[in-house]
């Protein structure tokens, strides 16, 4: 008896925390800044992959090994010391057609610029459905600056040519679903976009019981393409019972 009244009350508990997320995600022109920043990075919708670059670590230490003398002019501001350090960048990948994505994206634009009353065109941009297209779009960023240009160049430089046979989402079966185009500005800020059909024979490719969806993708880039591979969990990815990408 007493262990069913502690199942009832954890499901109680759960079902307490899946209506209160519910409710934050209706209300979301109150959302805080660290509110959106967590959809935008760690959510159902939203993933970050953290790629690190230790090659000029090693460079700088397999140096010092050779040289045990010239440790002190290495210190003394050089190029090759200012790069003696693994860098590292962030894929924040997303469904920018999921409504919580574009929802956070304006409540952040309203934040920053402390708007009051949202402009009818980005209120529909942030609430309005999107039947045709899945949109998954990536931005990046990274600690040093300099980490980020190539792969600005990289994405800046793609095409669908050259993305639509490395490039899909691909489900929980293995059923794969090739980008069917590519926005390669980000001057809006919402990311560079790969876009895919929502429907494939007359049906959704992602529905409630997909189970999970993973986004790939290979980006052409000097000397290695950049590797995009982040799994969604679809479970994740519900409102209200109704499933958002």
């Amino acid at each position: 008896m007493r262990r069913m009244i502690v199942m009832f009350l954890l499901c109680c508990f759960g079902l307490i925390s899946v209506v209160s997320a519910q409710k934050d995600l209706k209300s979301w022109t109150t959302w805080s800044d660290k509110d959106c920043a967590k959809i935008l990075s760690s959510s159902g919708w939203s993933q970050t992959q953290t790629d690190t670059d230790t090659s000029q670590l090693q460079f700088g230490q397999s140096s010092k090994d050779k040289n045990p003398m010239n440790s002190g002019s290495m210190g003394s501001g050089s190029s090759e010391s200012g790069t003696n350090a693994a860098s590292s960048v962030n894929y924040r990948i997303r469904f920018l057609s999921a409504r919580p994505v574009r929802e956070a994206f304006i409540r952040q634009l309203m934040i920053k610029r402390n708007i009051q009353q949202l402009p009818d065109n980005l209120k529909q941009f942030a609430e309005g459905p999107s039947d045709d297209y899945i949109v998954v779009a990536v931005s990046f960023d990274s600690g040093d600056r300099r980490a980020v240009g190539p792969a600005t160049q990289a994405f800046g430089s793609a095409t669908i040519g050259t993305l639509q046979n490395t490039t899909y989402l691909e489900r929980k079966d293995g059923k794969r679903l090739f980008v069917a185009k590519y926005q390669s500005d980000n001057s809006q800020g919402f990311g560079y976009q790969f876009v895919f059909p929502r429907m494939v024979d007359g049906k959704p490719f992602i529905s409630a019981d997909t189970g999970s969806v993973r986004f790939y993708g290979e980006i052409p880039s000097n000397p290695n393409p950049i590797k995009l591979d982040m799994r969604f969990k679809v479970q994740d990815m519900m409102v209200d019972g109704k499933l958002e990408y």
